[in-house]
């Protein structure tokens, strides 16, 4: 029935989900603060020592979308247990690695697992929500930023005594031991009746643009490749930029930490702004927001300046990827949402992928970052022509008028 959208049962469910967010994406997070280690341990260069970053990217993306087909046959709480061990195997293989290569295999099952834990899980957690849907959305994937400021910061002191593998060990431990309880919790689904079109209609629902589904797929996906190259150069890098200033990596984590914290205050910001504007104004505004942001580390050559525009780039850039979910839900049908919204968000995962390898590979090139965040920046300037192409060929759907009946011809 569509009474048990924003029912009670609802936000206890996005409670649990956010819990859930929370430990599994420290996958995504890890290898960034743990890049610097690896470079020096295995003596190779910063373009290189983003491989294993690159491969994390790729699982995650495809992972997003096969997880995501996964919750809308067997239900979500399959989907989080089997990815949790999946999880938790690639942890335990990353600790004994004996090469980049070794590493980086291991991070591709990393990221696969952990992409039960954003996609997938904000799929579902969109269909027990129709008048809160938008800040529904940015709540549960507000978990995969919570991640990065978190468990970086309380493992620091692991990375900086045992070393890095000891920290794997932890985290192999930490999501299977976490995630397994508590996604038996999410076993309830939604009934048919809740699943209809008129069920999950929103104010935003239907909208209509002069393109197939299909290609209007796969222009957001163009999208949200463009905006993840922009926004991979200082979430990838902020650690070993830090390095190569002389600030060590405590500072880059906690840089990082900051940044991410500034990105959850920007998604639950824009989880309200989607609920009276919709998902494709919400996203515009997060990009053009986000590459003033960009522009502003090009001159930031100190260690106050950096804090501060790390900041402002985690309160510019927090809210894009889950307005992607938004757009989704505006114009596909929710039987259809796991698959759908895991589409986009691997395409948004591969822009992180190939940003994080991009920036490392500039990087050995010329020395410098800063070629880096200017390439950033004009693939920021794509995702913004894109939105505004949605945003200005896009109108309500107009009702079908009934048939004439044929006795009153």
């Amino acid at each position: 029935m569509s009474d048990l959208l924003d029912s009670r049962y609802s936000w206890t469910r996005l409670a649990l989900s956010l819990g859930i967010a929370t430990v599994g994406n420290v996958g995504m997070w890890s290898v960034i603060v743990v890049m610097p280690a690896v470079q020096a341990e295995f003596g190779t260069g910063r373009g290189e020592a983003s491989l294993p970053y690159t491969l994390t990217m790729l699982g995650f993306a495809l992972g997003n979308l096969l997880i995501g087909r996964v919750v809308d046959r067997r239900g979500v709480t399959f989907a989080l247990s089997a990815a949790a061990l999946l999880s938790a195997a690639g942890y335990l293989a990353a600790a004994a690695s004996g090469s980049i290569l070794m590493l980086a295999l291991a991070q591709f099952v990393i990221g696969l697992g952990t992409a039960a834990f954003f996609g997938p899980l904000i799929a579902d957690v969109s269909l027990w929500f129709r008048r809160r849907r938008g800040i529904a959305v940015a709540i549960t994937a507000s978990g995969n930023y919570l991640a990065g400021a978190i468990w970086p910061v309380a493992l620091a002191g692991v990375l900086a005594g045992p070393g890095w593998r000891t920290v794997y060990l932890i985290l192999a431990l930490l999501v299977a031991g976490a995630v397994l309880p508590l996604a038996q919790l999410l076993r309830r689904r939604l009934p048919e009746t809740s699943l209809s079109a008129s069920a999950q209609a929103s104010p935003f629902v239907p909208r209509s643009v002069p393109w197939s589904p299909r290609a209007l797929m796969w222009l957001l996906a163009l999208a949200g490749v463009a905006c993840c190259v922009a926004m991979s150069m200082p979430q990838v890098h902020i650690v070993a930029l830090c390095v190569d200033m002389g600030f060590g990596p405590a500072v880059g984590a906690e840089m990082l930490a900051l940044m991410l914290m500034g990105g959850v205050v920007s998604r639950l910001v824009s989880g309200v702004i989607a609920d009276r504007l919709g998902g494709v104004m919400t996203l515009l505004i997060g990009s053009v927001l986000q590459m003033l942001a960009l522009v502003l580390y090009l001159p930031a050559n100190g260690l106050a300046s950096l804090y501060v525009v790390s900041l402002v780039f985690g309160l510019a850039q927090g809210g894009i990827v889950p307005a992607y979910a938004i757009i989704v839900r505006e114009y596909m049908p929710a039987r259809e949402a796991g698959a759908r919204v895991g589409f986009v968000i691997m395409a948004t995962i591969l822009g992180m992928a190939l940003g994080g390898w991009m920036s490392g590979w500039i990087y050995d090139l010329t020395g410098s970052y800063q070629l880096a965040f200017l390439n950033g920046i004009a693939w920021n300037g794509l995702n913004i022509a894109i939105m505004l192409l949605i945003l200005l060929r896009s109108r309500p759907a107009v009702p079908r008028a009934a048939p004439v009946p044929a006795s009153a011809a």
